[in-house]
């Protein structure tokens, strides 16, 4: 059997299995807490590995091991950034999200505040964070098909990415929480797995010497021992004090913007308690960790087998690495066969990885502008259920496509740099808005409809002006140059300025809800009446 339809072959048996778990899971959603929350059913340790799925995406996956592949030492700051941020969401958000809210983090928010204006910003807020997510995973779908396929066209790129968009607006309709968590939970498995046998080969090909491995990828790389030392592409020696602030804004996003991640944030209302919601990041925090500690083995044995230049000639942005680096380890290991297989596995892993992710980030902004946007906003709480549902499933289908059309856009660019930007959104206007409203007595409803406007409009404005989208070949638009800001990643400016904006806000405003304060204080701590709560 060919690579090709071996590759094919294993995907659609996985397309199958999870179309099974959605099919069932189907059966088992009946109201509003079985799709939004999959009925708080799952343990810390299931919760956990979903949130491995979830947050293990194709930017990790791909973007990370190209990176480290291409640039070396730098490349694996970004395993770094990912991973300590886990340690934010564990310390002031996890346990204290669950035990306020219920569906959204607006449930958080509004509880204290005017719903109206609040549950607006922060559907608008996950809609805009998961849309910029979205493109990312879509990106990977069209490098993965490229090299699967050993097509260059556009249209079989785009081809691609529309079926992924077909499949992740099913996950979501059909299957709701519970199924989209039961496939993160498999894909979870499944990476690991992947991940753990094609780094004990490249390990076992070296004698389990890194030492040697580390030399190999320098020599590889064209640029001998500076591989192994920052500077290859961050704050270079070339960019100056531009690319040493770039550096620091990309380190504050990746640090604090999972805290502020819609499809992270819903998945501690799918527990039962609030010890689960701690347990599941911890489960989290573990298998997350390995993983990204595999990416370092991924990326340099990437350089050291497969080489730099044959990676980025297959793909620019490095995102066919980790699968190129499974080809090659499998010719070496086991022949041609061996590679053949080892590279259909690896593929047909990253494409569940990445139907997974979407899956998630769908469900997040789906929900977010049913139950916050159509349900409390526009009809002002005088819906049923059954309707909210509907307006859910409907709300999939557009983003889906919206998200389809941006990925056939943003193809040249690596998944894991466009991960980073969602994450400086995030952590510009959610992130200051959820902080604000759990720990500052003071803060109101003009303060959180700034900090959530205030730090995502700058965030994407300063994105716009940004040479990520004009001023070079790399660009979103190669061909334009409108861009005047110099950073890549806005998170240095636009992070502050959420928390600027929320707190000037909150103190121009005579606006103070101390009863209410004092009330999710108590539930945030303990958790006490937190289910049974009217959350307007």
């Amino acid at each position: 059997m060919s690579q090709q339809a071996l590759s094919i072959t294993l995907f659609l048996l996985f397309v199958a299995a999870t179309l099974a778990i959605t099919v069932w899971a189907s059966r088992h959603t009946k109201d509003a807490t079985d799709f939004y929350a999959g009925g708080r059913s799952f343990s810390g340790a299931q919760n956990g590995l979903a949130i491995g799925g979830d947050y293990m995406s194709a930017a990790s996956f791909l973007g990370i091991a190209g990176l480290i592949a291409l640039n070396g030492y730098d490349g694996f700051l970004y395993s770094i950034g990912f991973l300590v941020a886990w340690l934010v969401a564990l310390l002031l958000v996890a346990e204290l999200l669950r035990n306020s809210g219920r569906f959204t983090m607006a449930d958080v928010l509004a509880f204290r505040m005017s719903p109206r204006p609040v549950r607006t910003a922060a559907g608008v807020s996950t809609i805009t964070v998961s849309i910029f997510y979205l493109i990312a995973q879509m990106v990977g779908a069209g490098a993965l098909v490229a090299l699967l396929l050993g097509v260059t066209s556009e249209a079989a790129k785009a081809a691609t990415i529309a079926l992924v968009g077909a499949l992740m607006i099913t996950y979501v309709t059909v299957g709701g929480m519970k199924g989209t968590t039961w496939v993160q939970i498999v894909k979870a498995v499944l990476l690991m797995s992947g991940a753990i046998l094609v780094t004990l080969l490249v390990l076992g090909r070296y004698g389990f010497n890194i030492s040697s491995l580390l030399g190999d990828a320098a020599a590889q790389s064209g640029v001998g021992e500076a591989f192994l030392r920052p500077g290859q592409a961050y704050a270079t020696p070339e960019e100056g004090l531009v690319g040493r602030l770039d550096l620091i804004s990309l380190g504050l996003a990746l640090v604090l913007g999972t805290a502020g991640l819609p499809h992270i944030l819903i998945r501690f209302y799918t527990v039962p308690t609030a010890r689960d919601a701690r347990k599941s990041v911890i489960w989290g925090i573990g298998i997350i960790g390995t993983f990204y500690l595999l990416t370092l083995v991924l990326g340099f044995g990437a350089a050291a087998l497969v080489g730099s230049e044959e990676i980025a000639a297959q793909n620019e942005a490095g995102n066919t690495a980790a699968p190129q680096l499974a080809e090659r380890i499998g010719q070496l290991m086991f022949g041609d066969v061996g590679g053949t297989v080892l590279l259909a596995i690896i593929a047909a892993v990253a494409f569940a990885t990445i139907l997974a992710v979407v899956a998630g980030l769908t469900l997040a902004s789906s929900s977010s502008f049913a139950h916050d946007l159509y349900g409390h906003v526009f009809k002002k709480g005088r819906l049923t259920e059954g309707e909210e549902l509907k307006v859910a499933r409907y709300a999939a289908l557009v983003i889906g496509a919206i998200a389809i059309v941006l990925g056939i856009l943003a193809q040249r660019l690596n998944v894991a740099f466009l991960v980073a930007l969602a994450f400086a959104v995030a952590a510009s206007g959610n992130l200051p808005a959820i902080l604000y409203s759990l720990f500052w007595k003071r803060f109101n409803t003009a303060g959180a409809v700034s900090a959530i406007y205030g730090g995502i409009a700058s965030a994407v404005f300063l994105v716009a002006f940004s040479p990520v989208v004009s001023g070079s070949e790399e660009a979103l638009f190669p061909n334009a140059d409108f861009s005047w800001f110099p950073l890549e990643n806005p998170g240095l400016i636009s992070i502050p300025l959420g928390f600027l904006c929320g707190w000037l806000g909150t103190v121009l405003s005579r606006e103070r809800n101390t009863a209410k304060y004092a009330e999710i204080e108590v539930r945030s701590l303990t958790g006490a009446g937190a289910e049974s709560a009217v959350y307007h």
